[in-house]
């Protein structure tokens, strides 16, 4: 049916990817509907979309480079006139890489790609890592964060070989800071930010997890919100306000379905005025 994606957050589906549905599961939890969206269906489906995400995986199975291909499909045009027109759109993971890859972010200079996403550098090896990290919620305008105070420590889960913010453009990082589109970074559990590993988990510039558009509607991270969207997912372990919550809910299986330090990011969806999303 020609409607049948009106008003549902779309999470699209390439070759490869594997978190769609878990995003769309995640986006559930605040209420709202969601819908697998095929790489190939028609574009024009994507008209009347509440908002779009671009899940984590291996689009095209990371041929060339990570999010190189999926970037050239021609539902990224689609995507790229919803989000010039305003319309909210997050790439998680992979996702992000598309986002970059795409010239959507930073969304400075339209005609070329400005960022790239770099494999991991780390203190004694290089490639795939996974683990919980924290995160800084910078000050910025981007839409997806409106649900976290500013200075607000984030623990969430990264799992990607990929995922270093760089750029060749000097000026570029000056001009994102002043545009506040660097909007998530890496630090410890205090919300210090520490250049070298593990605070900084990939060697990314300034800490960089997360960047948007100069218009705040389009954010592009690294690190996986729908892997932290319930407090079961939550390590025992994990220091902080949201390691006491798990622990304290073990065995409650109510609690444990309860909101994760993730959630609140597709909570914004529904607006900064709708209730607490924790």
């Amino acid at each position: 049916m020609k409607d049948s994606f009106k008003d549902r957050v779309v999470v699209i589906q390439f070759p490869g990817v594997n978190c769609e549905y878990e995003t769309a599961a995640a986006v559930r939890t605040i209420g709202l509907d969601s819908g697998i969206f095929r790489w190939n269906e028609d574009p024009a489906l994507l008209d009347d979309c509440a908002a779009v995400i671009l899940p984590g995986g291996f689009s095209y199975q990371d041929r060339i480079r990570a999010g190189v291909v999926a970037a050239k499909d021609r539902i990224m045009d689609k995507v790229s006139e919803l989000a010039r027109g305003g319309k909210r759109v997050l790439g998680i993971c992979n996702g992000a890489q598309v986002l970059v890859e795409s010239g959507l972010i930073p969304g400075i200079h339209w005609e070329k790609v400005d960022l790239a996403l770099a494999p991991n550098v780390m203190a004694d090896r290089e490639g795939y890592y996974c683990n919980w990290v924290h995160l800084r919620n910078e000050k910025s305008r981007c839409v997806w964060t409106s649900r976290y105070a500013e200075g607000e420590v984030i623990p969430i889960p990264i799992a990607h070989a990929e995922g270093r913010f760089v750029t060749e453009d000097a000026g570029l990082l000056a001009e994102m800071k002043k545009n506040g589109q660097i909007v998530l970074r890496y630090c410890d559990a205090a919300g210090a930010i520490v250049e070298t590993f593990p605070v900084n988990p990939n060697g990314s510039v300034e800490n960089i997890a997360g960047v948007s558009n100069r218009e705040g509607n389009v954010l592009a991270m690294m690190p996986h919100p729908e892997r932290a969207t319930w407090l079961r997912q939550v390590p025992e372990d994990l220091s902080g306000r949201w390691g006491r919550d798990r622990r304290g809910a073990a065995g409650e299986a109510g609690r444990m379905e309860s909101a994760g330090p993730g959630r609140a990011f597709f909570a914004a969806l529904r607006g900064a005025k709708e209730g607490d999303p924790r």
